[in-house]
């Protein structure tokens, strides 16, 4: 796969997702609506689409999601629209600000604290993790850098713990320490030698975070909501710490299961499981985020506008590492915190996808700001591997004709 065809399927999920299975067409009316449109034509960059951003999220509830909210934003216009339904068994419809779990976007926000603390003088990039966190690596390990956990490059593995959807399902209320997954994970060799090739991996932020507190001597929690949420004015954006549960408005979230799966139950020609209340200590500084696409926009645009990060220590985020992704001849497409995206026509964009059972979502911008993305999808097949074929088209409709 070339380049941008990588980095295209990148802003729509980072290999998230295909939907091999589903339900079929979901029993409820879709509703589609526009807020507002106007358009606006900057160099590279098409005028909104309105047409293909409806055509985007058509169909739904449907096959592969049951609910959709997508927000474009930006200096060349705006667009707005919400369809699917809360609860596909009240079938009630969907509304705009519903909260959503947003996944692996909580990566920015965990670089983000780092890169302050940096401007600080607390930490250095090129600081070793054995440094802030004496014995918590092997002693076989090699050094391994901040900037590296950032991008990606630090080398470190996986925990390995079973991932078939069963296991998942029974285990969603468990709660994991940070301590414990990293435990997990470093109970494995080091994948490469640090610096020299990329593989993204929740290891790298559960690491960052865990210096966050180590280095400031208070919760991870407390650091992005003082530090991030407060200040850019994201009032319906938390961390949930232990919590299972979303509070206020939001979408319900399923997994489409084989039939007798556990707790399952027949909608259409499938079987769905509700996902909504689940744990997400198992993703903590990698993925525990709940945010609404109002709060999202608000901080990509706050965070390239250099409010978020000081200009001196952004720079990081908008640059890949010269590195190859791990097992391929492909270039790194990571950058600390987002994905640097190669669009048709020519337009560069930086963007992050998360997933979690139930929730795709998703930011992306122009790094001028001209135009912003963000989006939240309730999949019913999210974490499978491939690509999210909804998402990308709404990613394709955002920046492109």
């Amino acid at each position: 796969m070339n380049r941008t065809r990588l980095a295209a399927a990148a802003l729509a999920v980072a290999a998230l997702t295909t939907v091999a299975a589903g339900p079929a067409a979901l029993a409820a009316t879709p509703r589609t609506a526009a807020v507002t449109t106007t358009y606006g034509t900057a160099a590279g960059l098409p005028p909104i689409n309105e047409a293909a951003l409806k055509a985007a999220i058509a169909g739904i509830p449907g096959a592969d999601a049951t609910a959709a909210e997508v927000r474009i934003g930006g200096t060349k216009g705006s667009w707005h629209g919400v369809t699917g339904v809360t609860d596909v068994r009240t079938k009630r419809p969907a509304r705009e600000g519903a909260r959503f779990r947003a996944g692996s976007v909580t990566k920015i926000f965990t670089t983000a604290v780092v890169l302050q603390l940096v401007a600080e003088g607390r930490i250095k990039l090129d600081g070793t993790v054995q440094e802030y966190l004496p014995g918590l690596l092997p002693e076989d390990y090699p050094a391994i850098a901040v900037g590296q956990l950032l991008n990606h490059t630090s080398g470190l593995p996986s925990p390995k713990v079973p991932g078939d959807l069963e296991w998942v399902y029974k285990t969603r209320f468990q709660k994991w320490t940070p301590e414990k997954y990293v435990a997990r994970a470093v109970e494995n060799p080091i994948e490469f030698t640090p610096g020299t090739r990329q593989h993204y991996l929740n290891t790298n932020t559960f690491v960052a975070g865990m210096i966050i507190e180590k280095v400031t001597g208070r919760s991870y929690e407390h650091e992005v909501t003082t530090r991030i949420l407060r200040p850019v004015g994201m009032r319906d954006s938390y961390l949930p710490g232990d919590s299972v549960r979303i509070k206020g408005r939001h979408n319900h979230g399923y997994q489409v299961v084989p039939k007798g799966f556990p707790d399952s139950f027949a909608y259409g020609d499938a079987h769905l499981v509700d996902m909504t209340e689940t744990s997400v200590t198992s993703t903590w500084a990698s993925g525990d985020l709940i945010s609404t696409t109002a709060d999202l926009e608000k901080f990509v645009k706050a965070l390239f506008s250099g409010k978020v990060v000081p200009a001196a220590q952004l720079e990081p985020m908008f640059t890949v590492p010269d590195v190859t992704m791990l097992g391929t001849d492909e270039p790194a497409v990571y950058t600390s915190g987002l994905t640097r995206l190669e669009l048709p026509g020519g337009i560069v964009a930086y963007g992050k996808t998360g997933a979690r059972y139930g929730s795709s979502a998703g930011l992306g911008a122009t790094r001028d700001l001209s135009r912003t993305l963000v989006y939240s999808v309730n999949s019913t097949d999210a974490k499978a591997q491939g690509q999210n074929e909804r998402t990308l088209r709404i990613a394709l409709a955002a920046f492109a004709q």
